[in-house]
């Protein structure tokens, strides 16, 4: 498995995510924002951090990076994205992913960790997940509320397009699980063709048990198992 991950100006997740593909036996490159082409590439992922210092908002000066539009005609083509907190942030501006990432509702920068429920296992993402399995995961953010319009939320819900939710340590969506204040308790979800991933918890900072978890870790081998049984 071949992976880019893409580095913008404040990124500061890339290394992160770098060593995850590395740890399940991806062959990892850095990609810079300003570099044209993904040819050869199996996966993208999109980092956290605080792209372009997030002036305008988080992910928007990202969005017009040269490589966003390479980025883009990836995804388009079927090719596995994930973005991951500003990563997330920068898909969504882009249109890749519906909705917004707005301030936390508290306006005060989150960073520990939380408990995800996984709603789907049929995807690129979650395939060595069990259904309803409760993952410990960090976060780190200050624009993580995810927001959209009543006909975007009942359409992801109705398509199965939220893959991870926000739940407590009994596996319920309530709102004191809720970090944020994102609508529904939305975590993380997918595109209509389920190939591209945006996620505000940080799957990469939660792949050895030193670290406080290994949870992280199925993210990644299930992309990496899902690329290898794929039909040529």
């Amino acid at each position: 498995m071949k992976v880019a991950v893409i580095t913008f100006p404040g990124s500061n997740c890339d290394h992160d995510l770098y060593k995850a593909a590395q740890q399940v036996g991806g062959d990892a490159s850095f990609v810079w924002h300003r570099e044209r082409g993904l040819d050869g590439f199996d996966v993208v992922l999109l980092p956290g951090g605080f792209s372009y210092g997030d002036y305008l908002r988080p992910g928007a000066i990202a969005r017009m990076s040269p490589i966003m539009d390479d980025v883009m005609s990836f995804a388009k083509a079927g090719g596995p994205v994930l973005g991951i907190c500003n990563g997330f942030q920068v898909l969504c501006e882009a249109g890749l992913l519906p909705g917004a990432l707005v301030r936390n509702d508290a306006l005060k920068f989150r960073s520990h960790d939380v408990r995800l429920r996984v709603e789907r296992v049929d995807t690129l993402f979650t395939s060595d997940y069990e259904l309803g399995q409760i993952l410990r995961v960090p976060i780190a953010h200050g624009d993580g509320n995810y927001e959209a319009d009543e006909e975007t939320l009942n359409a992801l819900e109705d398509e199965g397009r939220v893959v991870f939710r926000y739940v407590d340590r009994n596996g319920e969506a309530v709102e004191s699980a809720n970090p944020n204040g994102s609508w529904h308790n939305i975590a993380g979800i997918v595109n209509e063709s389920g190939n591209v991933l945006g996620m505000m918890p940080h799957p990469e900072r939660a792949m050895e048990e030193l670290l406080g978890s290994t949870d992280g870790v199925g993210v990644f081998t299930s992309m990496m198992n899902s690329l290898s049984t794929a039909p040529a």
